[in-house]
């Protein structure tokens, strides 16, 4: 019975850490969508101060559709979403030239809405990658990964939206003329 015991703790333990996961995945996309829903306000705000900066306009849609058609892994979408945010910067970099856009009511309510959707899915994501953590600890630890190899309980991946290569790590250098 002892060892019957251990399996149904061990079982529910997995399943509420599973649940607990699946749960932050969605409060990730939920966070997410509603940026999706700022940007377009966000393009066409710039777009009547800047309708002839085309190019950057454009890079901005084409990330953000690729980031809603995006249903992939938590790891396939970090990389859209990396897309998103550096084409968002070239935005925000490209208003700074616009000092009537800057000084624009919607401009800067939608700057602001945008920021703070930033900063819920970055609270989101790191809730989420905290509750990956602790079902990947309880998956991988022995003897509970023997219970959780039979039952198909699986690591889960990071949503990590820093790139992963080396030569991004580094910093960018600074030349003054």
């Amino acid at each position: 019975m002892a060892g019957g015991g251990y399996v149904i703790l061990t079982y529910n333990r997995r399943v509420a850490l599973q649940r607990r996961t699946q749960e932050a995945w969605s409060d990730i996309q939920v966070q997410m969508k509603r940026r999706y829903d700022l940007i377009p306000n966000l393009v066409e705000s710039v777009k009547g101060y800047a309708g002839h900066e085309r190019s950057t306009l454009e890079a901005v849609v084409r990330a953000r559709a690729a980031a809603v058609a995006d249903q992939g892994s938590p790891n396939a979408q970090a990389h859209t979403e990396a897309a998103l945010q550096q084409s968002l910067r070239g935005l925000f970099a490209l208003a700074e030239s616009y000092p009537q856009l800057r000084a624009s009511e919607t401009f800067l309510a939608l700057q602001k809405d945008l920021t703070d959707s930033e900063d819920r899915i970055q609270s989101a994501r790191r809730y989420y990658n905290g509750s990956a953590r602790d079902l990947n600890i309880a998956v991988g630890q022995f003897p509970g990964n023997l219970v959780a190899g039979s039952f198909g309980f699986r690591p889960q991946e990071f949503f990590d939206l820093e790139p992963e290569d080396a030569a991004a790590r580094k910093p960018v250098p600074v030349k003054f003329s």
